[in-house]
């Protein structure tokens, strides 16, 4: 198998040369309707394509949420192959977003899925649930290492939920959150210029400076535009990690379909809001 350059490698020039913004791809059945498409497998990938021609040549990331294809069955998956190639075809990093989570082989057969560089479905980085434990994702570690791709680790989720489990503390005193972001740390150590291995913490959270967030690898931040953080709050959010973030926009940029001109103003709009934000930081 071809080694790939590293992903934090190619997601630091990404990010250095089109800004750090990440676009999701979330064809919920409501955008669907707000485009004036069909909530079938022909609106779906009338919603992917227009979104990967509209935006895949101007951003960093762009996010396929996995789900919103998975519900149509083998076609939507389909659909979500040819995005994916798309994408990153047109240079756009991809970051699945499938958050998968278990142990063992089945732990490995979901990196194969995502992460083997000859797998139809391969994407330049998953999002991944550690909590059966740090250690239940090392299959998919050691693939995305082995490939050149990256992982984020669900740490500091920005859901009302997210709380019981990663504020909940260890013997240590140290909470499960800032544990994940301890092992990302580990993951990440003397890698230049930028580690593969990622962290999710949301852009709602506030005031997190009671973490280490200088992981060496990316933080993928939702919750920029409907969820209600805005690139200003960025540096008071992350501090000195700002330069690693990559901020999040779904509904934000997509609202402004089916139209390209209108699809791309919006990530404009949002990727010079962020420079400004990052450049007084």
């Amino acid at each position: 198998m071809t080694v790939m350059e590293a992903f934090g490698a190619r997601l630091r020039r990404a990010m250095d040369e089109r800004g750090p913004l990440c676009v999701g791809i979330d064809p919920h059945a409501s955008l669907l309707a707000e485009w004036g498409l069909k909530d079938d497998v022909a609106g779906l990938e009338r919603f992917s394509r227009t979104v990967v021609e509209a935006v895949a040549d101007r951003v960093a990331v762009l996010k396929p949420q996995s789900a919103f294809f998975e519900r149509f069955g083998s076609r939507g998956v389909a659909v979500l192959e040819k995005s994916v190639q798309e994408a990153r075809a047109a240079g756009a990093l991809v970051v699945m977003d499938a958050k998968r989570g278990d142990i063992g082989s089945t732990m490995a057969a979901y990196a194969e899925s995502f992460l083997h560089k000859d797998a139809p479905l391969f994407s330049d980085a998953l999002t991944v649930s550690p909590y059966l434990g740090y250690g239940s994702l090392k299959p998919a570690v050691d693939l995305a290492r082995e490939s050149g791709a990256g992982l984020f680790v669900l740490a500091l989720t920005s859901n009302q939920e997210g709380g019981e489990v990663q504020h909940a503390v260890r013997e240590d005193g140290r909470n499960v959150g800032a544990t994940m972001l301890a092992h990302l740390a580990a993951e990440n150590a003397g890698e230049e210029p930028l580690g593969s291995f990622g962290a999710v913490v949301g852009a709602t959270l506030g005031d997190l400076s009671s973490y280490d967030l200088g992981i060496n690898g990316p933080l993928l931040a939702p919750g920029i535009g409907a969820q209600g953080a805005t690139p200003a709050d960025l540096p008071r959010v992350f501090g000195a990690a700002v330069r690693n973030v990559v901020p999040n926009v779904s509904r934000g940029v997509l609202l402004h379909g089916p139209d390209v001109a209108a699809l791309r103003t919006a990530v404009d709009g949002f990727a010079a809001e962020i420079r400004t934000a990052l450049s007084v930081s």
